[in-house]
């Protein structure tokens, strides 16, 4: 038995209006300095404020969201008291506002406990709306929640039903002015969810077609926006892509690329798009014997050309490099600027922490710490998979 969960999802251009429709008394929005340095809160003031909404503004999330950041804004919204949360922000910024929901509903709960068996009862005190301004997570779509433990340097994959927001606004507007190395890592973010979420063995009828268009949005259209962050047409696909792929692999699972991008990120504080998108060919190479037939689909559905099932899951693999090297992403560990000292020192608490990720037991060929060690060596140096 297994379940397909959606928010609503409001999209396109004026998507943001739709807050004028919402009844709110107090209404917390969770967000970060920088976008409000840039005004991005301003239209929702103007919309919350017209209606008689009180508001109040936490904007203290960092990439990465750590543990204590979500135990401080539960407590802060505890003291406000909203019945409505919205948050504003890429993958960090919602994530860590589920987390901070969890804890207004529930004061004292430990969000580390957060799991997707255990009943969490919300919406007791607050409904939940999510705002992405980046075109990759896809956490406006789904029920994961990625927090960090700083102190063991380890990403926590976690999650639960109930935290999928009840609204999702797609608005293109907030994406526009994306720097260009943002808009690349969160677009392979949204590709490498795509792809694991077709491929790893959770994958269902009700996900398959939603991965399968994503990628292909992604592939058409990532380019485009890298090239010009000003194409309106580029810039509504991609927004839709991550929420399409998002429905996808949040609806099936993600898998070995993401268990070594967490490892990376919780390591080296690297970008998580970025992260789990250095990994992607590599895994792709490795799982070719045990997933051929999903990955010759894929290629086939994105045009690539087509030899043996292998062949195949190889040609994509390179496909992924040949976008990846387009928009100026790095294809090893050594490229992304880690030393060979570094990673050398790194490597064992890189291969603990993959092997404890939740996502790498979703691979169809799960590796052993032999393999896990040769996989990250690999990815230092670029080396095809051969084993």
């Amino acid at each position: 038995m297994w379940f397909f969960s959606s928010p609503r999802i409001v999209f396109g251009e004026g998507a943001l209006g739709y807050l004028k429709t919402i009844e709110s008394k107090r209404a917390c929005i969770v967000t970060d300095t920088n976008l409000v340095s840039l005004g991005y809160i301003n239209n929702l003031r103007e919309i919350l404020t017209s209606k008689g909404t009180e508001i109040d503004v936490i904007d203290k999330v960092k990439p990465d969201p750590s543990i204590e950041t979500v135990n401080a804004g539960g407590g802060h919204m505890l003291e406000f008291e909203p019945d409505l949360i919205i948050a504003v922000g890429g993958g960090s910024v919602i994530d860590a506002a589920k987390g901070m929901w969890v804890l207004y509903e529930h004061p004292g709960f430990n969000p580390e406990s957060i799991n997707p068996i255990d009943e969490l009862k919300l919406r007791v005190k607050a409904h939940f709306v999510a705002i992405p301004t980046t075109a990759g997570s896809g956490s406006e779509t789904t029920w994961a929640i990625v927090l960090t433990n700083s102190s063991e340097r380890r990403k926590l994959g976690l999650g639960n039903r109930e935290v999928i927001p009840d609204l999702a606004i797609l608005d293109p507007e907030f994406i526009t002015d994306l720097p260009k190395n943002i808009t690349a890592e969160t677009g392979l973010d949204a590709l490498s969810h795509a792809v694991e979420g077709y491929t790893c063995t959770f994958a269902n009828d009700f996900c398959d077609g939603l991965c399968l268009q994503a990628a292909r949005l992604v592939f058409d259209y990532l380019p485009r926006c890298f090239h010009d962050g000003q194409d309106m047409e580029a810039r509504t696909h991609l927004q839709n892509a991550a929420a399409i792929a998002g429905l996808g692999f949040g609806n099936s699972m993600a898998a070995l690329a993401h268990g070594m991008g967490h490892a990376l990120g919780g390591t080296f504080h690297f970008p998580h798009g970025r992260s789990v998108a250095i990994f992607l060919p590599y895994t792709i190479e490795y799982c070719a014997d045990t997933n051929s037939a999903r990955y010759a689909i894929l290629a086939r559905f994105l045009g690539l050309k087509v030899g043996s099932k292998r062949e195949t899951a190889f040609g994509l693999a390179e496909a992924i490099r040949e976008l990846e090297q387009e928009i100026n992403q790095p294809l090893t560990l050594s490229d992304a600027g880690i030393s060979k000292d570094l990673f050398e020192h790194e490597l064992e608490h890189l291969i603990f922490n993959a092997m404890s990720d939740t996502q790498t037991i979703m691979s169809t060929r799960i590796p052993d710490e032999i393999d896990l060690r040769r996989l990250f060596q690999y990815a230092f140096i670029g080396k095809k998979v051969d084993f």
